[in-house]
């Protein structure tokens, strides 16, 4: 069988970077002028580090693994600091990494003690045996890859477990980010609110591409259940000759449509621009099925979608030379 053929890379490509924070939302009526400039201020402060990779060179792999590194250590995020809470009372972490020069990929589920989950995904792609790797197995591969190692109760934040606390008042079954706040405030919870991932796309100057996303989870789920961010093709995928893809949402949703894959086959195979692959995928092909949430990718032009079926989205992107943009709700444009 014939290795697969990519595109030359291009002198012409102008990088670029996009991330996303959840998908949902809090509702306006909901959410404080002070916490939108909060998210928006952090977005952007992570949106000019990953530029700041790109501008000097850097590959798209450093810059979105930087991208999201930064996200799980914000505790505005459900990733690492700030993650919700299993049913147990305790936190399972996933993240994926994927390089679109090489289709080289590397993913964690269920770690608890490393620091940074999207380092140990990428430990795992570095290392080349395996793609996935969950629990004490993907935490060795974080030990021997000298990656710093934390206490459980690094990742809990009071708010989170008022959160679980909440849901469990209310009988709720596991819930998505926001969903616990909604509990926590005496308000009906709704599916559609923020769901709790984070995840970073990017074109560098050589034309390559790569996506990385990193989730908590859900609020009160079941331990053990694993989401689409670190499933290859579900929540996270990038191939320089079509896009790179980073996912959020209802992640058995995502799963069962594999929808990271699904725009870049509709892409390679259908010739679909990526704003109408990432459309269907979005609007179409998940609501067939009840699927809520978003996802942000770039192609190998450099064209950025943040696309999404819900209240919004916490999302920007930034082209090196110019300034980052973010936005939340889904009628506001990007500041």
């Amino acid at each position: 069988m014939s290795a697969p053929s990519f595109p030359a890379a291009s002198a012409a490509v102008r990088p670029v970077i996009a991330i996303h924070g959840g998908a949902g939302t809090l509702s306006r009526g909901q959410i404080s002028p002070e916490q939108a400039e909060a998210y928006h201020a952090a977005l952007h402060g992570i949106l000019e580090a990953g530029q700041q990779i790109l501008a000097a060179g850097g590959t798209a792999l450093d810059a979105v693994c930087l991208a999201v590194k930064l996200l799980e250590d914000c505790p505005l995020f459900n990733a690492g600091h700030g993650a919700v809470f299993t049913s147990r009372e305790t936190h399972e972490l996933d993240a994926a990494v994927m390089d679109g020069a090489t289709l080289a990929a590397g993913a964690v589920a269920g770690v608890c003690r490393v620091r940074n989950p999207v380092e140990a995904a990428r430990a795992v792609m570095v290392r080349g045996q395996h793609v996935l790797m969950a629990g004490e197995g993907a935490e060795a591969v974080a030990r021997e890859a000298g990656l710093a190692a934390v206490s459980p109760d690094y990742f809990s934040t009071e708010a989170r477990r008022q959160q679980l606390h909440a849901a469990r008042a209310r009988h709720a079954g596991a819930v998505l980010d926001h969903d616990g706040a909604a509990a926590l405030a005496g308000r009906p919870l709704d599916e559609d609110r923020k769901m709790g991932t984070v995840g970073a796309v990017a074109l560098d100057a050589r034309g390559h591409l790569a996506a990385a996303t990193s989730t908590g989870g859900m609020t009160n789920k079941q331990p053990g259940r694993i989401g689409d961010s670190p499933l290859i093709g579900s929540g996270t995928y990038a191939d320089d000759r079509t896009a790179a893809v980073s996912c959020t949402g209802h992640g058995e949703s995502f799963i069962r449509v594999s929808a990271a894959h699904d725009v870049c086959a509709r892409m390679a195979y259908g010739g679909a621009t990526l704003q109408d692959a990432t459309q269907a995928v979005v609007h179409q092909a998940l609501p067939a099925i009840a699927g809520t949430g978003g996802l942000i990718a770039v192609d190998r032009t450099g064209s950025v979608s943040l696309c999404f079926n819900t209240e919004g989205m916490y999302r920007g992107h930034a082209r090196v030379g110019e300034r980052p943009q973010t936005a939340i709700f889904r009628d506001e444009p990007l500041v």
